[in-house]
């Protein structure tokens, strides 16, 4: 009998790539939620959204053998949920919570790997003595508790741009505080944590160096990572240009980032799902920094997988849902390395030009193996794009392989080439035509 199992967030591009996962037995899929439906516009609705899992999940006609997702806030934590109230495989909600509340994961991570923990500390925003008090020195991260996609993150180096990020946290912080808080309500936290709700922000020293991230799963409380992947920013700039796969790092500091993931993880009590782990690396003097601990595989990774080892993390991720080990190939694929590439501008404007689908399909076909997703229409004004960081707009990803990284860089930028958007100014008077003010190809 097919087992089936239900996603959350389900969104077109990375359902085409689950459906192509081929795990040895018949199963089903089955969007519990959309994207759209869990994200909403930026406003998150989270009872919203759990009381419509329920009624389709009491409505189906069948077994319910799994939920998952492969999105971070708020699907990560709508899963352990779910799961929890199905008696599904699932990691439990406080370890996902160990690792989705920056300032509770930092308390945690402490505890285990001190050395690798940047100083830290919590603030309210809305309060301005201890905003004053802050005492972690300049330069800085400021950001929620519980953040994404470097949504409300903000690097401070004097206090004119704290005053600035100050109050781009009070004016837009609700949005996410609120859906955390009512997670929060699910969990059984400690009084400490259940202190510090969704409004709070954490400070974190800026670190910098080579940033890399480390993938895998922990399954029967055992964690095995299966890749790490370099994540390269725009020189001179905290916006990512590529995820590239596999890292060119040193076998030897490969190492140190699986035992601090495997100490980490273990201590979380996480258990039963796949996560990602980001650090950074400084050559110079071997030091690494844990950035952040995510309870998810990364979407943005799977093509990378599947075009140099053979097959994607989804595998994996449904292999754990239905309570299986795991059994990923290595080194099987078609390319020597491979990477998803942001295609991004940083001022404001208009698309006035953007590639059409005739487009993208020659140039797709141009470059065999390459998927072209596009993260903007024409017409559309580049602020009013939902999850993006705080310096850049992300306008398309671009995954492609190649036989090395030489070849690699190479083929990106005649894709670029061959890709062709235009933006005009934002007008100052309502239904004044933009100007063009510059263009991305």
């Amino acid at each position: 009998m097919a087992k089936n199992i239900f996603i959350v967030g389900a969104d077109p591009f990375n359902m085409n790539k689950v459906r192509a996962v081929d795990i040895g037995i018949d199963y089903r899929l089955h969007e519990l939620l959309s994207f759209d439906e869990v994200k909403a516009k930026g406003f998150y609705p989270v009872e919203e959204c759990l009381g419509k899992a329920r009624e389709r999940l009491q409505e189906f006609d069948g077994s319910i053998d799994g939920i998952l997702g492969y999105w971070d806030f708020p699907v990560t934590t709508m899963v352990a949920i779910l799961c929890r109230e199905y008696g599904l495989s699932s990691p439990s909600l406080e370890s996902v919570l160990r690792c989705e509340h920056k300032y509770w994961s930092r308390l945690e991570q402490h505890k285990v790997i001190p050395g690798m923990v940047p100083r830290f500390d919590v603030v309210d925003p809305f309060d301005d003595a201890a905003i004053d008090a802050i005492d972690v020195p300049f330069p800085f991260w400021i950001k929620p508790v519980k953040g994404m996609d470097s949504l409300l993150a903000f690097r401070v180096g004097n206090r004119g741009q704290l005053s600035h990020a100050i109050g781009q946290l009070r004016a837009r912080i609700d949005r996410i505080a609120g859906p955390f808080d009512q997670i929060l309500s699910y969990a059984d936290l400690p009084e400490e944590i259940a202190a510090i709700g969704g409004r709070n922000c954490i400070v974190e020293q800026a670190v910098g160096g080579r940033q890399c991230t480390i993938e895998g799963y922990v399954f029967a409380g055992k964690p095995q990572h299966y890749g790490i992947i370099d994540s390269i920013n725009y020189p001179n700039r905290s916006s990512f240009l590529r995820y590239q796969y596999p890292s060119s790092l040193p076998k030897r500091v490969k190492n140190r980032i699986s035992e601090a993931t495997n100490k980490v993880l273990l201590h979380f009590g996480y258990d039963s799902a796949t996560y990602n782990v980001e650090f950074f690396y400084r050559p110079k003097t071997e030091e690494l920094t844990l950035l952040e601990v995510n309870p998810r595989l990364s979407q943005s990774h799977s093509d990378m997988f599947e075009k140099v080892d053979g097959a994607s993390n989804f595998q994996i991720m449904l292999e754990l849902a239905l309570g299986r080990a795991p059994d990923l190939p290595l080194r099987r694929g078609r390319y020597g390395c491979a990477a998803k590439f942001h295609v991004r501008v940083f001022e404001d404007g208009i698309a006035t030009h953007v590639p059409s689908a005739g487009d993208i399909e020659r140039i797709q076909e141009e470059f065999p193996d390459t998927l072209i997703e596009l993260k903007v229409e024409q017409g559309t004004r580049l602020s009013s794009l939902l999850e993006q960081d705080s310096y850049s707009y992300d306008i398309a990803h671009v995954h492609t392989g190649a036989e090395d990284r030489k070849a690699l860089l190479e083929k990106y930028n005649r894709i670029l080439q061959a890709l062709h958007f235009e933006f005009g100014s934002v007008p100052e008077i309502s239904g004044e035509a933009p100007e063009v003010q510059n263009a991305v190809s």
